[in-house]
């Protein structure tokens, strides 16, 4: 993308990791609190780590919720970890809480007998193509952190998956907003791959 890539600054976010992966694949970026730097932006990626209600919290203080719903659409949007469950329409972690709304379902507990968090690489199936995954196979090995996930109400949402017990939701894609749940920025040479992929819906 010859463009910017704006990286979304609401204080939960593991912004420095996301700004040096793509500064590494020769990405312009700026890491912003401003609702006006995110609408001059190419693309939008919310990063997140921590809980989702604080997170939810944040956004709306900052008004970077309706920055983002605004652009829904208009640009592509990538949310990483917390931010991809923030995408959702409610999550359960901590207490009941309002996500984003711009894919249908909601954030729980992995239900799974393995410990939690989920920490570690762990593969990835694609059940529906995207152009987010362009030159990887199935099998692609991914670095993931956390004990929630997403449950999406549509399966042609689902554009990956991992296992970790039962099968747990591992990226979602709906008219251009796209999520992952794992770390695509610690992810080695795949999620440069997964990056360069985002970068180039903007331009």
């Amino acid at each position: 993308m010859k463009g910017k890539i704006a990286i979304v600054d609401y204080g939960v976010g593991n912004l420095k990791s996301v700004a040096n992966a793509l500064r590494y694949i020769g990405q312009d970026s700026a890491v912003t609190e401003d609702p006006a730097e995110i609408e001059r932006a190419d693309a939008v990626i919310l990063p997140g780590v921590g809980a989702f209600p604080d997170a939810a919290d944040k956004l709306r203080r900052k008004g970077l919720d309706r920055a983002l719903t605004a652009q829904a659409g208009q640009k592509p949007i990538l949310g990483i970890c917390l931010g991809m469950q923030l995408l959702f329409d409610r999550g359960e972690e901590v207490r009941d809480c309002e996500g984003l709304g711009l894919v249908s379902g909601h954030v729980g507990r992995i239900q799974t007998d393995l410990k939690l968090p989920h920490i570690g690489w762990n593969s990835l199936t694609f059940p529906n193509p995207s152009p987010l995954f362009q030159g990887l196979d199935g099998g692609t090995y991914v670095y993931f952190v956390h004990s929630y996930c997403a449950y999406a109400d549509r399966e042609e949402d689902v554009l990956a998956v991992t296992e970790y017990g039962p099968s747990v939701v591992a990226a979602v894609g709906r008219n251009g907003v796209y999520g992952c749940q794992f770390h695509p920025e610690k992810s080695g040479e795949a999620g440069l791959v997964i990056l360069r992929n985002f970068a180039q819906m903007g331009g």
